[in-house]
């Protein structure tokens, strides 16, 4: 695992060792040490079944962990109910009470609390104000609109200043542009707020755009904790350079090692030199990874350097702002390469042509 970020002894959430299995043998959760700061926007990102929701529901309460221990603010919560434990839910099916309007769903939390009235007409005010619906304080959610179902859902949350807020899928039901629109707003509302937020999610895109860190999940252990940049650009294993982003990767064996770079002798034939960045030692395989963004296209005679390869172009896919061509390249028949708006023009289909790119551009990781 590694970490972007160094969190202090006083993390506001700590995961010490945690496992989670519910049948005794197959553990779904293996291991888990996790730091979350005051104030971070953390996204726990993975395929259906790498651990990721059941860890925000051992946070939330609704699971608890068969070992190791949850910390929040210090103190052990493993054995607390989910009501005591201080944290705002939002969830994809919105979970609001359908015969209580707009206002009455975000008092609702406050009365619980046993605050007075005036201070929760002060609050349920400043939460519609938060998420622009005061003129619909009266609504029930049967009439209003997902997106703004959605809303009221983050604002009930964070009506009573809970000190965590734990966010599951809870844009999954929403169209690209609304959902596109919400990540904004909740980014928003986090810096505005200051507010902890343990997200999760499947969606990386919606991951990057977000968050302050990205856990990457796989089988139950993080594969990686970075920033998402970090993440894009520095993947430490070949599971995370594929689950982020568009990534190509091609299997070959390390022939040697000189100053932090690697020759490698590609399965499909050729041999590159790349970024040694995790890998076993001369003799043993690699994965490697190179983002389509970074290489470039030439003619088939395209000169010399050490990372050219032969290439036939298989399709070209028009995307308005920038095209992808899909090549086969040393036995891998999806390599693509971004090319900018309109460089798909006077390629054709067969075509022979040759790849190029920088060895600080192609990664060599280790396959897990």
């Amino acid at each position: 695992m590694d970490g972007g970020m160094t969190v202090t002894a006083q993390a506001l959430v700590r995961f010490q060792g945690v496992q989670k299995t519910y049948d005794g043998e197959h553990l779904v959760v293996k291991s888990l040490d996790l730091d979350i700061a005051k104030g971070e926007f953390v996204t726990l990102l993975g395929p259906s079944g790498s651990g990721k929701t059941t860890t925000l529901m051992m946070l939330a309460g609704f699971e608890v962990p068969t070992h190791g221990e949850i910390y929040l603010d210090g103190r052990p919560i493993k054995n607390m109910p989910p009501h005591k434990r201080d944290i705002g839910m939002v969830f994809q099916n919105y979970a609001l009470f359908p015969h209580m309007t707009v206002a009455e769903n975000l008092a609702f939390p406050l009365s619980v609390r046993k605050m007075s009235k005036a201070e929760i007409g002060q609050r349920v005010d400043r939460a519609l104000e938060m998420i622009k619906l005061q003129p619909l304080r009266n609504r029930r959610p049967g009439q209003l609109s997902g997106g703004q179902q959605q809303r009221v859902a983050l604002a009930r949350a964070l009506v009573f200043n809970p000190q965590l807020v734990l966010m599951d899928e809870p844009l999954g039901a929403l169209d690209k542009r609304l959902r596109e629109h919400m990540q904004l707003e909740i980014k928003r509302i986090h810096e505005t707020t200051g507010i902890t937020v343990v997200y999760v999610t499947h969606d990386q895109g919606e991951a990057l755009t977000m968050s302050d860190r990205i856990a990457v999940f796989n089988d139950g252990i993080i594969q990686q904790i970075d920033s998402p940049d970090a993440l894009y650009e520095r993947p430490v294993n070949s599971f995370v350079a594929n689950f982020i982003g568009e990534n190509n990767a091609l299997s070959g064996v390390v022939e040697n090692l000189e100053q932090g770079f690697c020759t490698v002798r590609l399965d499909g034939g050729g041999s590159v030199v790349a970024l040694a960045a995790n890998v076993a030692g001369a003799g043993r395989r690699t994965t490697l990874s190179i983002r389509p963004e970074r290489v470039s296209l030439a003619p088939a005679d395209g000169g010399e350097g050490p990372n050219r390869l032969p290439a036939v172009l298989l399709e070209t896919i028009y995307l308005g702002d920038h095209a992808l061509a899909v090549l086969e390249v040393a036995g891998n028949s999806e390599f693509m390469v971004k090319l900018p708006a309109g460089g798909h023009v006077g390629l054709s289909h067969g075509q022979a042509v040759t790849v190029t790119f920088r060895p600080e551009d192609c990664r060599a990781l280790d396959a897990v």
